[in-house]
């Protein structure tokens, strides 16, 4: 079981991110992978994502999540569901945002 080696998360902040998919999956009409994954493509961090399909459906499924975005509107809703408080020292910098500005987005 290799989630009792990673930092413990609360089931109420999954629940929320779960969510947050959840509709935006029946907004979209796309599945709850293909939104994780597009949103994920779409994160200023992120240069790509290692899919790992079971068989020829899964990975039909998430080849879907390619080739359209989720609108600015919708990825700032899944990102107000997942945010986090950073942790220290980016919690205490945050408050310095004049001498510590916001990465560059592209």
């Amino acid at each position: 079981m290799t989630g009792a080696y990673g930092p413990p998360v609360e089931n109420e902040y999954l629940y929320k991110v779960v969510d947050a998919l959840d509709a935006m999956s029946k907004e979209t009409g796309k599945t709850v992978t293909q939104i994780a994954l597009n949103w994920l493509l779409q994160r200023p961090t992120v240069s790509n994502v290692i899919i790992g399909a079971r068989n020829e459906e899964q990975l039909k499924q998430n080849l879907g999540a390619v080739g359209w975005n989720l609108t600015k509107e919708q990825v700032a809703k899944l990102d107000a569901a997942s945010a986090v408080k950073p942790i220290y020292p980016y919690w205490h910098q945050a408050g310095f945002e004049d001498r510590n500005p916001q990465p560059v987005k592209w």
